[in-house]
């Protein structure tokens, strides 16, 4: 599938000046990447990001840098909806596997083979739902391997007005 539309993503501050990178995910991975693998996680609305970053727990929310990005992406395996994973063979329990837990205990989360058919058979990233604390069916998150500056897998931050900084010696 092609996603077109606006996406959000709350992050550290101390990312500011890059909000476009991948390269926190891939220090020791995450649900949807193993380590090394460059992943962009963004969500569909704005309280989504947030309890992706804060686990659900926004009455202790840490200092998070909210920003909107506009997305148009080919090459997307959707798999947000019960009928959208069957076709392509996928289920729910893999993807909400306690990848954490897993990682901790040094085990491969059942999510990462799931991963490794989908980019094998050329998917730019997913579509999926949000597993945070307190995430309802409504709150989903996309999720990508490929992104750049130019179509077919287009993501640019909104930032008509330039307040990003430049690099991190201009955050403090």
């Amino acid at each position: 599938m092609r996603f077109q539309g606006e996406c959000f993503r709350a992050h550290d501050p101390a990312w500011a000046w890059n909000p476009l990178s991948g390269a926190g995910a891939a220090l020791k991975g995450r649900r949807f990447n193993w380590p090394g693998l460059e992943t962009l996680y963004l969500s569909l609305a704005p309280l989504t990001a947030i309890r992706e970053v804060s686990a659900g727990f926004a009455y202790r929310l840490a200092p998070l840098l909210l920003c909107s990005y506009d997305v148009d992406c080919a090459d997307i395996a959707d798999l947000a909806t019960e009928p959208a994973r069957a076709a392509l063979n996928i289920a729910l329990p893999d993807l909400a596997c306690p990848w954490a837990a897993d990682l901790a205990a040094g085990r491969e989360p059942a999510s990462w083979p799931i991963i490794r058919r989908l980019r094998a058979a050329g998917h730019a990233g997913i579509l999926v739902p949000s597993f945070a604390h307190g995430a309802t069916p409504e709150d989903r998150n996309l999720v990508l391997w490929r992104w750049g500056p130019d179509l077919p897998h287009k993501v640019a931050v909104h930032d008509p007005t330039g307040r990003l900084p430049r690099n991190q010696l201009s955050w403090r």
